[in-house]
């Protein structure tokens, strides 16, 4: 009787905690943040992301975007992407001052939702070489232009926004803030932040498999998800400046090695950066040519050592580094541009490191040998025991078997003239010896 009691008293307890329950757990947006080049790097975190959200059921991916463009194929990786994604993707082209350049339109584009935050602007989508070697005729690039700018309008025709601008942005470069891309449908909405522009979206339609569905934003929470330490690495080495002072260290370490032979560390340390720098040229347009005056630079710093220039082969050292920096990148995107104060202020640390060395490397070649058996040439010391044809000399510290062409008293100064064979030092008197013998 007790127990059924129990159970009523139960019952409206239950009925309390009943709406509860079945109230919706918040769902996750997975917030994917990009502020650089668009590259293998910054491709396969985002595909890997949006793989993983989609895997797991989360709500949505969101994208904040501020690149200055990048790799074609990297951007292709990203935009199937978007576009295979059971889940819909945002673009957020944020924070203040954030841009979406070159390949970032076409991120953009194909989004299912875009956005804009104050203050940025979209566009300047043309084509540019990247690649080694002479720039390609007119004739190629007609067609790597007419093949983005037909990429360009079937992306914006697939998520309904301005195929004309789309166009427009790869043929002619133009560039819109904001506000105007909003006007003109190439985004949807201006937000102040990825919080505020997930509110907006609430209630907006996305087309999956033909179907219209509605996209629902009131209990979505944002979930930073930020590369792991092995992604962040790559990403850095895929800047240019990065894998200039690479190279450049990896250069000036290998230098050291072969004018010190035997040092070990500044050589391992040189062959690691010269491979990560190999790492980072693999997605960057290099002039080959560059690079070869940048090796005959080395060249010409390593003969200073062997040959008496007088300094012209360092000049010429120097100018050949600095004229191979200059020519290192072979694009005329800006973000590829190895800034210009990098190139002068590494150049001359460099050279400046590279003359420090090769002059030691001189001043240690001339400097008189003070040890092994070359060091006791010149040396002196006294006669312990009289020499006629051979005797007994205190010399550094050491007694040695001494011989000399002519008898010298005991007391007397020698100087070494010769290590001979057994440990005997072949010796003669100084010019003080002589002079008092003679008086």
């Amino acid at each position: 009787m007790r127990i059924k009691r129990a159970h009523i008293l139960l019952v409206p307890i239950l009925l309390m905690l009943l709406p509860l329950s079945v109230v919706a757990a918040p769902e996750t947006v997975r917030l994917l943040e990009i502020a650089s080049s668009i590259n293998p790097v910054t491709a396969a975190f985002l595909t890997e992301q949006i793989a993983n959200a989609n895997r797991l059921g989360e709500k949505a991916v969101l994208i904040q975007l501020d690149t200055p463009g990048g790799l074609d194929s990297a951007m292709r990786e990203i935009v199937q992407a978007e576009l295979n994604s059971v889940i819909p993707v945002i673009v957020y082209v944020g924070p203040h001052g954030a841009r979406a350049a070159s390949a970032g339109v076409l991120i953009t584009l194909a989004a299912d939702f875009a956005g804009m935050a104050p203050g940025t602007n979209i566009g300047a989508a043309h084509p540019v070489t990247i690649g080694p070697g002479s720039q390609p005729d007119d004739t190629m690039m007609t067609k790597v232009e007419n093949d983005a700018a037909a990429y360009a309008r079937s992306l914006a025709q697939k998520r309904g926004r301005n195929q004309d601008w789309a166009e427009q942005a790869v043929r002619k470069s133009v560039s819109i803030s904001a506000a105007e891309a909003v006007d003109l449908a190439v985004v949807d909405l201006i937000a102040e932040s990825p919080a505020s522009l997930l509110a907006q979206f609430d209630g907006y339609k996305y087309l999956r498999n033909g179907k219209s569905v509605i996209f629902s934003s009131k209990n979505a929470v944002l979930e930073p998800v930020a590369m792991n330490w092995r992604q962040q690495i790559l990403n850095a080495l895929s800047n240019p400046n990065v894998a200039y002072l690479l190279m450049m260290l990896g250069i000036i370490g290998i230098f050291f090695e072969i004018s010190q032979p035997g040092v070990v560390l500044p050589g391992a340390i040189g062959a690691i950066a010269i491979l990560l720098a190999l790492f980072a040229f693999s997605s960057l347009p290099i002039n080959y040519v560059g690079v070869l005056l940048i090796l005959l630079a080395v060249i010409l710093f390593i003969l200073e050592v062997k040959v008496a220039s007088y300094g012209m082969l360092s000049i010429g050292g120097i100018v050949s580094m600095a004229l191979g920096s200059l020519m290192l990148i072979d694009s005329s995107a800006p973000y590829l541009q190895i800034s210009r104060a990098v190139i002068a202020a590494t150049v001359t640390v460099s050279a400046g490191f590279i003359m420090l060395a090769t002059w030691m490397v001189i001043r240690t070649q001339r400097r008189p040998i003070t040890m092994g058996q070359e060091g006791m040439i010149g040396e002196r010391g006294e006669v312990i025991e009289a020499i006629d044809g051979k005797g007994l000399v205190f010399v550094h510290g050491e007694y040695w078997t001494a011989v000399a062409e002519q008898p010298i008293a005991v007391g007397k100064e020698v100087e070494v003239v010769k290590l001979l064979d057994g440990l005997r030092l072949q010796v003669k008197p100084t010019a003080t010896t002589q002079v008092t013998k003679e008086d």
